[in-house]
């Protein structure tokens, strides 16, 4: 007897397709969590990295900068600083300056002789003649605010004292020293530019730092503070260097404005300079002497934006600028008390030049730009 072997596989109920449908969605449920799972997996780690990077951030950065970038970073904890140095709510309105020596180191100065051998003196009637070719006269740069560069001068014209015509001689002496203050007033706007750019960056490059301890010993600036910096470095108003150098060298006709170059009769101790004839036998100063014109105003400008004699004068400036107002020479000038022993007579002068003659006129005027490149930056 044959025994029969059941089939299990054979003789199974077949599943409905409604098993099987079933079986098969539980299938790609299954494999859908494990990939849900997985992913979660990933995400949650993911956070806990990006956690810890943020509060660990800080620490890494400060790590770097101690002991690898310690040098290239400069911290900007100017703008206090600068309200406490123009609200005076301290006993520090401005550091000291540095060795006034060093300050004026970048400049030329030179005895009498020296500047003959070294430069071309032209004559009145050929300035005149330059002027008039170049369309350069202050009626058209009252008009257009423009002044030509190319009508730079080294010297002022011997002939000076002897234009009887005193409107013709004040116009001359204006034309003259007009582009040698402007173009100095430009250089510094310039840097005062580059200085506020650098001081919005968080931190700044080999260039910026050294760019910037150029400065702080240009401007004789102490402990590179730099809301000193920014007090100092700044421009003079046109009117106002005009009219000081029309009360110095009377319109371009003194012996230390014809000899030396001198515009603005600042005293030196050093050997290179005219000695006043007027002066005590005892007395050791003399008027300094230049060059060119041009380090005449210079001179200057760094004169007035690094003595302690002018700190308020130049914290008066800054409180215009931090008001928005436009550099008033009439305001400026009562702060020049000290540049004369005359002291306030010495200011009433200043004004009534600048007034006379119409000098504000000049104060927004530029210089004409050589170039396209140059346009944007002048």
């Amino acid at each position: 007897m044959v025994k029969k072997i059941r089939n299990d596989a054979i003789f199974k109920k077949p599943l409905s397709p409604k098993s099987a449908t079933t079986k098969k969605v539980s299938k790609i449920l299954n494999k859908k969590n494990k990939i849900e799972l997985k992913n979660f997996y990933i995400f949650s780690l993911t956070s806990l990295i990006l956690i810890f990077s943020f509060f660990s951030l800080p620490s890494i950065t400060g790590y770097l900068v101690e002991n690898f970038f310690k040098n290239q970073i400069v911290i900007n904890v100017s703008k206090k600083n600068f309200e406490i140095a123009l609200n005076k709510k301290n006993s520090i309105i401005e550091e000291k300056s540095t060795n006034l020596e060093d300050v004026f180191n970048d400049i030329d100065v030179f005895t009498s002789d020296q500047q003959i051998t070294n430069t071309s003196r032209l004559s009145a009637s050929t300035i005149e003649q330059l002027f008039k070719d170049t369309n350069y006269n202050l009626k058209t740069v009252k008009k257009t605010k423009l002044v030509n560069i190319g009508n730079n001068l080294d010297h002022l014209p011997k002939e000076m004292k002897n234009i009887e015509n005193v409107k013709k001689r004040k116009n001359l002496f204006i034309q003259i020293v007009l582009p040698l203050i402007i173009e100095e007033n430009m250089k510094i706007r310039l840097d005062r530019k580059k200085l506020f750019v650098i001081l919005n960056k968080n931190s700044n490059s080999k260039s910026d730092i050294e760019w910037l301890k150029k400065k702080f010993k240009q401007y004789g600036v102490a402990k590179n503070d730099l809301s000193t910096l920014k007090i100092r470095m700044d421009e003079i108003p046109v009117s106002l260097a005009i009219a000081q150098a029309a009360k110095e060298t009377g319109w371009g006709t003194s012996r230390f404005a014809q000899k030396g170059n001198a515009l603005f009769g600042q005293w030196t101790w050093s050997g290179n300079g005219i000695k006043p004839s007027a002066a005590d036998i005892d007395s050791t100063h003399k008027v300094a002497s230049f060059k060119v014109l041009k380090a005449s105003v210079k001179a200057y400008q760094r004169n007035i934006n690094t003595h302690s004699s002018y700190e308020d004068f130049r914290l008066a400036r800054a409180k215009l600028r931090d008001l928005g107002e436009p550099l008033d020479s009439m305001i400026l000038s009562d702060y020049l008390d000290k540049y004369a022993e005359t002291g306030n007579e010495y200011v009433k002068v200043l004004q009534k030049i600048i007034q006379q003659n119409n000098l504000k006129d000049f104060d927004d005027a530029k210089l004409l730009p050589s170039s396209i490149a140059l346009e944007s930056l002048i």
